[in-house]
């Protein structure tokens, strides 16, 4: 029996999300079997929006770990010319995770993972800059397992933090981006945690379901060596393959001085080692999203955590851009509920992981 709300959330995608057109080039990848169901409903609503053509593809991740294992130095080196040519008439991409384990690249080689990552690089640019994209997941045994729920409850959990009214949350993030824009210096207090840099110049641009579903973030990121001080991370991260646990990391002007996680400290390095750009930040972000509140060992879901925020090594986004150019993007997210003060300039912003400032009151959740 068909699960009516795999439609709904198609619907999200195709007409709120990607906003398919006639005429549309449309690409649906799904890495994992089990999101077929999905792929499907995509491909059909794409196909009655009138567009003029649509591809699907899948693929397997535990195959992918083959060729991070067995690759030599010149087919990590080979660029598939022919995926950047299709992908430069791509007008719409779809991104679908269904992995069935999120360990799957664990004990992949990560020196051919990083090295694969810089080859490729100029697709997804192409991806994220040249087309209307969306990346979403679909509920899996493996993730259920991950987010520590049965499949029911995971399924649950993330159609509604997936199938919102996003008209109506992309109007709430209104007064969070104004805040933004106004605001220069920021404070981040919490257990194990002093972080102060500014944002001054540096827009606020709204998370409300365009590109990630499920959504609920405002993002704006650094500059890029006003970053002082020190962060303790308490939500898990799985980067290539690993999870890391209570990653802490201290600045100077901007740069990662040291970093270490529990038991993972070369791990780690190695990552921020990765080039110059990863051991400075280019994105901050505060979640919002009044449907996700536990960490569920995803990032689509963690960075969107209500009374969260997430500091980001890496690349900076062309619509918030501070210069940080690398292969890593890797947002890290610290949960201030319970436990944080969140400051711009002298007006305190969010306390405890709720908001406290008159105009941000109607973005906490009812409970």
């Amino acid at each position: 029996m068909k699960d009516p709300r795999v439609r709904q959330f198609a619907e999200v995608l195709v007409n709120y999300s990607a906003r398919v057109q006639p005429g549309d080039v449309v690409l649906i990848s799904c890495a994992g079997l089990e999101g077929a169901p999905l792929v499907k409903e995509l491909y059909a609503l794409c196909l009655e929006k009138g567009a003029k053509y649509v591809e699907y593809e899948f693929s397997i991740p535990d195959i992918g770990r083959y060729f991070y294992n067995l690759a030599s130095a010149d087919q990590l080196a080979y660029f598939p010319q022919h995926k950047l040519d299709f992908m430069k008439q791509v007008d719409v991409y779809f991104g679908l995770s269904a992995a069935d384990n999120s360990m799957v690249m664990a004990q992949a080689n990560q020196k051919s993972m990083i090295a694969w990552s810089k080859v490729v690089r100029p697709i997804i640019d192409q991806r994220v800059k040249g087309t209307r994209w969306v990346v979403t997941r679909y509920p899996t045994h493996g993730a259920a397992q991950e987010a520590r729920m049965s499949l029911d409850e995971y399924e649950d959990y993330l159609f509604a933090a997936c199938c919102m009214d996003w008209e109506e949350e992309s109007k709430k993030q209104d007064a969070l981006k104004a805040c933004v824009d106004a605001a220069d210096r920021v404070r981040i207090k919490a257990s194990d945690t002093d972080l102060t840099f500014s944002i001054k110049g540096l827009p606020g641009i709204k998370c409300d379901g365009r590109l990630n579903i499920p959504d609920g973030e405002v993002f704006t990121a650094p500059v890029r060596d006003s970053v002082q001080g020190y962060i303790t991370y308490n939500c898990p991260t799985v980067y290539q393959g690993k999870e890391f646990n209570n990653i802490r990391l201290e600045f100077e002007n901007g740069r990662i001085v040291k970093a270490t996680a529990p038991g993972m400290d070369a791990e780690l390095n190695r990552i921020l080692d990765t080039d110059e750009g990863a051991r400075y930040v280019g994105e901050f972000a505060i979640g919002v999203n009044p449907k996700i509140r536990v960490p569920m060992r995803n990032i689509l879901f963690d960075e969107k955590i209500f009374g969260s925020i997430h500091f980001t090594p890496g690349q900076a986004y062309d619509e918030c851009d501070n210069g940080n150019r690398s292969a890593v993007h890797w947002d890290m997210v610290k949960i201030l509920a319970g436990d944080g003060e969140l400051w711009f300039d002298d007006i305190l912003i969010q306390k405890d992981g709720r908001f406290v400032h008159e105009p941000l009151l109607g973005l906490n959740p009812g409970d």
